[in-house]
Formats: structure tokens, C-alpha cells, sequence
């Protein structure tokens, strides 16, 4: 199942954003492979700062993984680029597939 979202980044982020992302940590990328993510792309919208992360699930979805110390710490690290919740998980909407094409 492929499965879509959006996000806020704060204005100003998108090379500090990118920088922590080509630098992501090996331990979250193994929880994200051993979940049943694959093909997770992210792209940005630099008018809005609207991020739209697309992802393909077997297992659960990045936004259900909360619950681990790596997520968590993952939350913490970006909080100050990103738009957060209280307990600093990333503001995100699903969105709906309106349209796809093999």
C-alpha cells in the first residue's frame, strides 16, 4: 500500500532539513526497513514550506512508529525546523489519492 502525507517546515529549514536527512541515522533507517517501509520519498513545495512525504508500507506506517526511543529522538532533533505537536512528532495530514497511473 502507498501511502501519503504532508508536513510544515519552518521557514529558512530546507538546507538544514536536507543536510539532516543525508545524514540520517542508520538505526532509524533500519526500524523504518524492518517495519515495512520502502520507497519513502519527501519532496518539498519551497512556496508553502509544505513537505509531501510518499511512502510505500507492508508493515506500519513511519507515522505510527512514535512509540520507539529512535522515532522519539528522531522528533526531538527536528523539532526546531520542523512545525511539531507537543510532544515534538512532526504536524501531519494524510492525504487522499485522487489520481494514480501505472
Amino acid at each position: 500500500m502507498k501511502v501519503a502525507f504532508k508536513m510544515r517546515l519552518k521557514p529558512g529549514m530546507k538546507e538544514e532539513y536536507e543536510r539532516r536527512h543525508a545524514a540520517i541515522w542508520p538505526e532509524l533507517v533500519e526500524l523504518l526497513k524492518e517495519s515495512g517501509i520502502t520507497d519513502y520519498t519527501i519532496f518539498l513545495d519551497e512556496d508553502t514550506n509544505t513537505l509531501f512525504a510518499v511512502q510505500y508500507l507492508t508493515g506500519k506506517s513511519s507515522q505510527e512508529l512514535g512509540k520507539t526511543a529512535v522515532v522519539q529522538r528522531w522528533w526531538k532533533y527536528m523539532a526546531d525546523i520542523m512545525e511539531t505537536n507537543a510532544d515534538f512528532s512532526p504536524i501531519s495530514r494524510p492525504l487522499t489519492k485522487v489520481f494514480h497511473l501505472d
